[in-house]
């Protein structure tokens, strides 16, 4: 088990109200608990997205093609906080502003692992430079690549088992949301929990 497993995560009900917290490596144990969670979508001015393909050493949905970054914040730790510093971590991209877009409760389970996702996902966008700096962390991204969201939302039509199942649901949200005015508030807006207006929503079989 790596230390990330050990981390601790919030637990939380289906309008993301504060439950209690438990490790990483236990919520994603079947049947699975329902837990905050952030998923990042970096954006050129283009409209690209960021895609990241998960490492083969990940403990869910190894080398499956999935957003920029993913990750969970520590109990009562503000999403900017924990999205920034896995972006660091995982890509090795300086600190951005960040807005949220959506929310997204979903179940996937993991053949391959046998492990399971059940998260309150808050969806997150930054627009960021043509040309971003990158430094992925092997241990954690196989490879990087820039798409077309219309595009992806076509292929992951065609080849879902190439995509992690929870990408097509951050993908809408990040269609269906107006592109950012400038001077819309970022990172120091944004609540560390914001109740679902479709919190009812599942995938992967749930």
């Amino acid at each position: 088990m790596t230390a990330r497993e050990g981390h601790l995560v919030e637990l939380v009900d289906d309008t993301g109200h504060p439950l209690g917290e438990t490790t990483v490596s236990a919520a994603h144990q079947p049947p699975g608990r329902l837990h905050r969670a952030f998923s990042v979508l970096l954006v050129d001015p283009d409209g690209r997205v960021l895609l990241q393909r998960r490492a083969a050493t990940k403990t869910r949905f190894p080398l499956r093609w999935a957003n920029s970054c993913c990750g969970h914040p520590l109990p009562g730790q503000s999403l900017v906080e924990a999205a920034n510093r896995r972006l660091r971590e995982e890509l090795g991209v300086e600190p951005v502003a960040l807005t949220e877009i959506g929310v997204y409760v979903y179940y996937a389970e993991d053949p391959a692992t046998g492990r399971v996702e059940f998260e309150y996902d808050h969806v997150l966008r930054a627009d960021v430079p043509a040309e971003l700096p990158t430094l992925p962390d092997p241990d954690e991204v196989a490879e990087l690549r820039w798409v077309d969201p219309a595009e992806l939302e076509a292929d992951l039509d065609v080849e879902p088992r190439a995509y992690a199942p929870w990408l097509g649901g951050v993908v809408n949200r990040l269609r269906r949301s107006a592109r950012p005015e400038p001077g819309t508030p970022g990172a120091a807006a944004i609540p560390s929990g914001v109740p679902a207006d479709e919190a009812s929503e599942r995938s992967g079989g749930r």
